[in-house]
């Protein structure tokens, strides 16, 4: 581990005390002593969850509603996702750090149909509720899991981190990177402020919720992108999740008039067979065949190594598979330049091209003030703004003015 991130455990939990709970760890023993403080420090910055979220039962249990698991959790112990516990008969919760800041074009996350070029302001905390073998970004999500996945927590405030969202002209504040439904309570916290300030807020998730936690989101939540990872349960239960939850989010979400995309990471072997493909958009295109399908390529990752990288040609038919499923938004990613008129929006009607895309640079933009195609005036499924605004930036990029992130 190093000594820097010890370091800084060390110091955030000398700021925060201490805090015992009944966790266990894998690893050697220097390991063990790392993740036993890491948990340490962010039970101590823990809060009580919010009352829509919990139930409190005889015999000091709770019942948490923050995802699917809906996990029953004795007094001292902790759920599935490792970050929210039971003390003393309250469930606490994640609060008051980020494990990181990024400002991202928000087709990065992505969303091709909310707000083209808009620079999204992401931050995320430490935890899932998930343990999928190529995650992207396990250093954080699986950091009470993996002795590997070494991240430590930054103190911040809501209001200082949608100041410093505002001071790199970001429009949309995103809760990503870990799985954003375990720390619903900070993120509500953080998109109030930025609400005031004027700012759009979106998810970035597994999807495996509850309608608890989409309830208490729908107030504070413009966009939710949807990782719809399999069509199969097996696949999933390897993962550490089921199929079902997700498929209740996806039409609930639809439902409660969120603006929705979806993506499925294509990984050879996994889940690109023929019939699944069909059956996963066939569902997509029965809830709704205007909600963005992304097809993105697979490249070796975390524990994930052994399945070949995902080809072009993997991505193009996975794409035609949506189409003929009668999606009408469909595109692949991650290879930019490479999929031909798959990374471009066009016209559902008349085929008009409205948006031209090279990976996250906006080309060409065309739809009219009142979101609907020039050509043709057909409206345009999305959340458009009345004009487009020049990019900041077409890649990703760290802030780098990061006073006030801990105004406490």
């Amino acid at each position: 581990m190093p000594s820097s991130l010890q370091t800084a455990c060390q110091n955030q939990l000398g700021r925060c005390g201490r805090q015992q709970l009944q966790l266990e760890f894998a690893g050697p023993p220097r390991y063990k002593r790392y993740m036993a403080t890491l948990a340490d420090v962010l039970a101590a910055q823990a809060q009580e969850g919010a009352a829509q979220l919990y139930e409190r039962h005889d015999g000091d249990w709770v019942r948490c509603y923050a995802c699917g698991h809906e996990c029953r959790i004795p007094n001292g112990a902790v759920g599935v996702c490792k970050v929210r516990f039971n003390r003393d008969g309250r469930l606490m919760v994640p609060w008051g750090y980020v494990a990181g800041t990024q400002c991202d074009p928000v087709e990065k996350k992505p969303f091709f149909h909310v707000q083209p070029g808009a620079l999204a302001y992401s931050f995320g905390m430490l935890g899932c509720d998930l343990h999928c073998g190529y995650c992207q970004n396990w250093v954080s999500s699986q950091a009470l899991r993996d002795p590997q996945a070494v991240a430590a927590p930054q103190a911040a405030d809501p209001r200082a981190l949608v100041e410093d969202a505002l001071e790199m002209g970001a429009r949309i504040m995103v809760s990503t990177y870990n799985e954003p439904l375990i720390t619903s309570e900070w993120s509500v916290a953080i998109f109030k402020e930025a609400r005031a300030a004027g700012l759009a807020t979106a998810f970035v998730s597994n999807g495996n919720a509850t309608p608890q936690v989409l309830e208490y989101l729908r107030p504070w939540v413009d966009f939710y992108k949807v990782d719809l990872k399999s069509f199969d349960d097996k696949r999933y239960r390897q993962l550490g999740g089921r199929l079902q939850p997700i498929l209740d989010t996806i039409t609930r979400l639809k439902q409660m008039g969120f603006w929705v995309e979806i993506v499925t990471l294509l990984v050879p072997g996994f889940n690109d067979s023929e019939d699944e493909l069909k059956r996963l958009t066939e569902f997509v295109a029965q809830v709704s065949p205007d909600i963005p399908w992304h097809v993105t390529a697979f490249h070796a990752n975390y524990k994930m190594t052994s399945p070949g990288d995902t080809t072009t040609e993997m991505l193009v038919h996975a794409a035609e598979v949506g189409r003929s499923a009668g999606l009408r938004f469909v595109y692949a990613g991650n290879i930019p330049g490479r999929v031909g008129d798959l990374e471009n929006t066009r016209c559902a009607c008349c085929q008009a091209l409205l948006v031209g895309r090279y990976g996250y640079l906006i080309r060409e933009y065309r739809i009219t003030p009142s979101g609907a195609c020039p050509s043709c005036g057909t409206p345009v499924p999305g959340r458009w703004t009345d004009h487009f605004e020049p990019q900041i930036a077409s890649i990703p990029f760290s802030p780098l003015r990061r006073r006030g992130i801990d105004r406490h």
